[in-house]
């Protein structure tokens, strides 16, 4: 399948930086994943403008290039999901903008919120609504030649609210105190529904497995695929000061590992299976990937085995480390 625009009027500067990115001409991955998520978490609903958009550049991290520790953390994420749980958010970004604005992504740290209008405008939030480009080129290259100015057109100290949300949705959660069917104990339940589960989830993967087949030629299975479609982009985000956390963070987002191929097979080979990325744990440093029976493994530099079935991984990931910090 082919991109919705096959010639782009931007610098070659843009181009640079979006091919290092993974971006090419005929890129056109599905948008059902992001879609489907971001109505369960905002009731977002999508625009053509924006799956134009995300089809092209969606799931692209631009670090500009060289990338270093400045040009990382100003690097633009064309990741929809940042958006989760932030409907009224962009529901007043949406109305300082005068339009209808459909999450694609952040820059700056996660402190600029990127918005696309139905006409496909491209906005950024920062400490206010600016508009980027008439054009989708014209943001791009707004946006990546602050870039690699060391900056963003707006600056702001909005931090993502990830955490605190999570808190907040944790303690509108009741303990399940049903046993008779119950998967896992109370505690893991709760847990689970503040980072975005629910009984019968069933989550499209398809952006996922497209990506990751494009960018590093991982190839899905059947147990990851039930993994994912149950339990994708469920997390616990980290908290600062770390011994105010009573688990360890976890994001199952397996594109996480887009460009790290190389280190899932070398962790495949040292547990002798076919692993599958499911997302990361500990403020990003080790992997958790599936084999094709089920079994699910944790590592970086070296492998161990974490949990022999995708429910165990569950009750492992959310056990309290500082059980004093439930109080």
């Amino acid at each position: 399948m082919g991109s919705d625009q096959t010639t782009w009027s931007w610098s070659s500067e843009t181009e640079g930086v979006l091919r290092r990115a993974g971006w090419r001409p005929d890129r056109a991955v599905p948008t059902d994943t992001w879609e489907w998520i971001l109505r369960e978490r905002g009731s977002f609903v999508p625009h053509d403008a924006a799956r134009r958009f995300l089809r092209a550049f969606g799931g692209l991290v631009t670090y500009g290039w060289p990338a270093d520790p400045v040009t990382t953390r100003s690097a633009i994420r064309f990741d929809p999901l940042q958006a989760e749980w932030e409907d009224e958010t962009y529901a007043r970004m949406s109305r300082e903008a005068g339009t209808p604005l459909y999450p694609v992504g952040r820059a700056d740290e996660g402190n600029s919120r990127l918005g696309i209008a139905e006409d496909g405008r491209l906005y950024i939030a920062g400490d206010r609504v600016e508009l980027l480009g008439v054009t989708v080129e014209q943001a791009l290259d707004r946006l990546i030649a602050a870039q690699g100015a060391r900056g963003v057109p707006r600056t702001a100290d909005v931090p993502p609210g990830g955490a605190e949300a999570f808190w907040r949705r944790l303690d509108g959660v009741a303990a399940d105190d049903d046993a008779t069917e119950r998967r896992w104990s109370a505690q893991t339940h709760r847990v689970l529904r503040a980072g975005g589960w629910f009984p019968g989830r069933s989550v499209p993967v398809t952006t996922w497995e497209s990506i990751l087949l494009e960018s590093g030629e991982y190839e899905i299975h059947d147990a990851a695929r039930r993994f994912l479609a149950e339990f994708g982009h469920v997390g616990i985000p980290p908290r600062a000061p770390l011994d105010t956390m009573p688990w360890t963070d976890f994001q199952l987002d397996p594109l996480l590992a887009m460009w790290d191929a190389e280190i899932l097979d070398d962790l495949g080979e040292q547990a002798g299976a076919d692993l599958y990325p499911l997302g990361m744990v500990d403020r990003r440093n080790r992997y958790l990937a599936m084999a094709e029976d089920g079994a699910v493994y944790m590592g970086m530099d070296s492998v161990s085995l974490w949990a022999a079935t995708p429910d165990e991984a569950l009750e492992k990931l959310t056990r309290p480390v500082r059980p004093e910090a439930l109080h």
